[in-house]
């Protein structure tokens, strides 16, 4: 078998979508299924989401259970993938300690993810420490499980950079003979198109914050409404006007979603995405007509997950149960690495027999 293992998660601020799908849900199914990795580590990381929500811990667990339900609606399978609560895990908070003697705080200034997401957010020097050092807390995830490969979107490979320097100074440090920790690698969605979904408002970005999003659990009344209001060409007055697919909300959805028979099944006229691009820059294709072959498009795929949400929606205590078994699971895996990272570092004093005869002899020499 295969000694690869994934390391991947989300922070339970609020119900996922299609944002979230198709940069990473989707692939997480097809990865869980493919029989390539050893392991399938899938985090909730709660923990995180207090740094910036400490105010409102009641936010991230009221969510929990609508990320777990997200999971499990899409096909994530408890039989093949470990889910897991970030906060259960005391393992973590340790090897964070442990990494923050190896990183400055320049260094974390200069995270270009950290710079986005402090001015997002609008800290200053009121900043938690927490939510600085989310870099660290990071590390130690992905470490904490010898996860060697971290499926996320392309705004997360300067945590990741910055993850294989903790990793290489760790082990250059405290194991240079026998490498302790792994260096991850990311995974990002081969279509460019998932790399970052647009808010269906056109903003670059697709967030609860700014109200722009198609959750997951969306009815299909609420997905068309959001669909039929989504920003499209502004210079597409008429429909005989010649339209811009780039920077369209709509053509890029569509590059997300479309599948080889979506044509066949709700637009037949055209058989590719090519086709229909070509026509609507040529004239003649109203961007209504567009968006109701996307929303047809997104309900096939939204229809299913939905059917499946609603079946675990009837058995809440049973998803808890799903939750707490792989949290154990990786507890105890966790624990195993904090065990070797105690040992490199030579800090397993009641572990370590050999230094206590050794000092035991110094004391009866002298």
């Amino acid at each position: 078998m295969s000694d690869k293992i994934i390391l991947t998660g989300d922070r339970p601020t609020g119900r996922l979508h299609i944002g979230h799908y198709v940069g990473s849900l989707r692939n997480r199914v097809v990865l869980q299924n493919s029989g390539e990795f050893k392991k399938v580590f899938i985090m909730i990381a709660d923990a995180q989401a207090l740094t910036d929500n400490f105010k409102n811990p009641e936010k991230v667990r009221q969510n929990i259970i609508e990320v777990a339900l997200d999971y499990l609606s899409v096909g994530i399978d408890p039989a093949k993938a470990t889910i897991l609560i970030q906060s259960q895990i005391p393992q973590l908070t340790e090897l964070t300690f442990y990494y923050a003697d190896l990183v400055t705080v320049a260094r974390l200034q200069r995270n270009p993810t950290v710079k986005s997401e402090i001015q997002m957010r609008g800290f200053n020097a009121d900043i938690p420490v927490g939510f600085f050092t989310y870099p660290i807390s990071q590390t130690a995830d992905i470490t904490a499980f010898k996860a060697t490969d971290v499926p996320v979107g392309e705004d997360q490979e300067p945590m990741l950079e910055q993850a294989r320097e903790i990793v290489r100074s760790f082990n250059r440090i405290y194991s240079p003979d026998k490498p302790v920790l792994i260096e991850p690698k990311i995974d990002l969605p081969s279509n460019q198109a998932c790399l970052r979904l647009p808010g269906t408002d056109g903003k670059a970005k697709m967030s609860k914050s700014l109200g722009n999003c198609i959750y997951l659990s969306d009815d299909s009344k609420s997905v068309w409404e959001k669909v039929r209001n989504m920003y499209t060409d502004p210079q597409h007055l008429q429909v005989s006007d010649p339209g811009h697919v780039e920077g369209n909300t709509v053509f890029t959805y569509l590059d997300a979603f479309v599948m080889e028979d979506s044509f066949a099944k709700y637009w037949p006229e055209f058989s590719s995405m090519d086709e229909l691009k070509a026509a609507y820059e040529h004239g003649g294709i109203g961007d209504m007509k567009c968006k109701k072959f996307l929303y047809s498009v997104l309900e096939e795929t939204l229809t299913p997950i939905r059917a499946r949400r609603h079946e675990y929606e009837k058995d809440i205590a049973g998803v808890y149960e799903i939750l707490k078994k792989g949290t154990d699971e990786a507890r105890e895996v966790a624990q195993k690495t904090v065990d070797e990272v105690k040992a490199a570092m030579k800090i397993n004093y009641f572990d370590d027999d050999a230094m206590v005869r050794e000092q035991q002899a110094k004391y009866n020499n002298q």
